[in-house]
């Protein structure tokens, strides 16, 4: 198995954009991005 090309990220972002519609995407990128946020947050504040 190899990397993703640009011809596969075009068509996952295809289906993706078929799926959940061109006007939701940004509200979905936002919480993708708050997640990993989050998650890097929680990560980091853990003490052993």
């Amino acid at each position: 198995m190899g990397r993703l090309g640009l011809p596969e990220l075009l068509v996952i972002l295809a289906i993706v954009i078929i799926i959940f519609g061109a006007n939701r995407l940004p509200e979905i990128g936002r919480g993708i991005g708050s997640a990993i946020r989050n998650f890097k947050n929680e990560t980091k504040d853990e003490k052993p």
